[in-house]
């Protein structure tokens, strides 16, 4: 029908027993509390944030996605540079990552632990409602079969269901628009977290999700894995 469906970024919990090191901290640090769903940042609500960050997923040109990413090459690729927010990609469920990323000091950390993405044409034959894309943005969602996410050997809180008003995924970027076929309407619907400013220093975030709907014979049972050693810069004097 020419619709395009992506699914995405999940994480599953084969990577906390990893065996990866990562160096201490001199002192033990609280572990924080990630926002909730009703947070906003630099009065941004979370749920808005989701849909910049599928936004900062296809800018990139095809086939160079960063939840293709293996190493952590691309982490500063693309992000705001005095943004409020850092953005963190999952993985296309193919492959478990192990990635290194530096951060810069005092930006809250969006993670996705599993989630949802489709969307439509906005006009033709195959253009669908926001309440249809929606939808199919939900599948799989009442299905979360687990979501652990670890913070330097810590659990987190477990992560919250955000769910994105509708949006053009592409209208921002020409070369999008010219490569991703033209503009769309576009859901996202899944498990996230979004982390206040880590303290300068080495951290490492273990991410494990997965779903558990047979009904869905593509996505229904994706099950992943991703970890990072991050790097947060120090505060600027």
């Amino acid at each position: 029908m020419g619709l395009s469906a992506g699914a995405i970024l999940g994480v599953v919990l084969a990577a906390c027993t990893a065996s990866t090191a990562i160096a201490a901290p001199a002192a033990p640090q609280p572990v924080p509390a990630p926002l909730g769903s009703v947070a906003e940042v630099d009065g941004v609500a979370a749920a808005e944030w989701t849909a910049r960050w599928w936004r900062w997923v296809y800018a990139f040109p095809a086939g160079r996605e960063p939840y293709r990413d293996r190493s952590g090459a691309q982490c500063a690729q693309g992000q705001d540079a005095d943004g409020p927010v850092w953005f963190l990609a999952g993985t296309d469920g193919r492959f478990d990552a192990k990635r290194r990323c530096r951060v810069p000091a005092g930006r809250h950390l969006l993670v996705p632990a599993i989630n949802m993405y489709f969307h439509a044409p906005l006009r033709g034959e195959n253009a669908m409602s926001c309440a249809r894309v929606k939808a199919e943005a939900a599948l799989n969602n009442q299905a979360l079969v687990s979501a652990v996410v670890l913070l330097d050997g810590r659990p987190l809180a477990r992560p919250v269901r955000l769910v994105s008003r509708c949006f053009d995924t592409f209208a921002a970027s020409r070369d999008s628009l010219r490569e991703r076929g033209g503009r769309v309407r576009a859901a996202a619907d899944g498990y996230w977290l979004l982390l206040p400013p880590l303290a300068p220093g080495r951290h490492r975030l273990v991410v494990g999700a997965n779903y558990g709907n047979d009904a869905d014979p593509d996505f229904g049972r994706m099950i992943q894995n991703f970890e990072y050693e991050l790097e947060i810069g120090e505060p600027a004097i």
